[in-house]
Parts: C-alpha cells; structure tokens; sequence
C-alpha cells in the first residue's frame, strides 16, 4: 500500500518534532524517544478512559519499520482495542511528516497494556461507557475512525 492510501488507526493524541537532542552519536533518532512519545499518548489515551490515573504494564510486538529523523514531525495516533476491569489495551501508531512538511510515513506501531490504579496503586474498575462524558468516547472502539494527516 502506498503511503497516499495508507490511513491512519484511531486519533491524533500528540505531535512533536524529533530534534538534534534527541539523536544518538550517530545522529539518528533514539528509539526509545519514539518509545516515550508513544507510551505518552497511550497514557493519555488510556487515563481518559479510566478517568483515573494509569500504569503501563506492557508493551507489545513493537518494531520499528523505517527510521525517525532530525526534523521529521512525529505524530502518534491511539485507539482503545480492549477493555477489561481494570486494565485496556491501546492500539498506538507512530507517523511521520518527513521536513515538516514532506512525505507521511508510517515509522512503528504497538499495543500498550495499562492498568487504572487508584492514589495507592491499587487496580480500580474503569468506568462503563455510559458513565464517561463525551471527550473520552471519541477512542472507544465503537467510535473507531480513520484520521488523514
């Protein structure tokens, strides 16, 4: 699939610029900041779910398929793919805008397990949908939708 027909899954949830500080001595961009941006938004994703705070607790089948660069604008998009009691699997795609301005592409994309804990770290039941208020159905799997940047 080419990158013009190939779409993204779930919701814009950050956007950054990888910069010269974010590199390695060779001068390409660490993989574990694309791994932190990622877990970011899936935390972001994952609290207004839970409308509680959350832990990752898992990261799963990640490889990285074309590398970030000085310059690029990644974006990371999330979508809920499971929820449990107490824990929900967000589905979390890293993308590129290549110069700030050039060719989209996609670089990595993971499934991130997490945990609704409450102040003491105790695992806390999320809240059934019909108890969220509307800003934090818009990742449900449900309202699922493909975004084109």
């Amino acid at each position: 699939m080419s990158e013009q027909n190939e779409k993204t899954r779930g919701r814009i949830t950050s956007r950054t610029m990888a910069m010269p500080a974010d590199t390695n001595p060779s001068g390409d961009i660490f993989g574990g900041w694309v791994l932190s941006q990622m877990d970011i938004a899936a935390g972001i994703c994952a609290g207004q779910r839970a409308q509680n705070r959350v832990v990752t607790v898992a990261v799963e089948s990640m490889s990285f398929i074309r590398p970030v660069k000085v310059g690029d604008i990644l974006g990371v998009y999330t979508a809920i793919d499971r929820t449990g009691r107490t824990s929900m699997d967000i589905h979390v795609e890293a993308w590129v805008r290549r110069g700030r301005i050039g060719t989209r592409e996609k670089v990595t994309d993971a499934v991130f397990k997490f945990v609704a804990v409450d102040d003491d770290g105790i695992p806390t039941p999320i809240p059934e949908r019909e108890d969220l208020p509307e800003y934090a159905l818009r990742w449900s799997p449900t309202d699922e939708e493909s975004v084109k940047s």
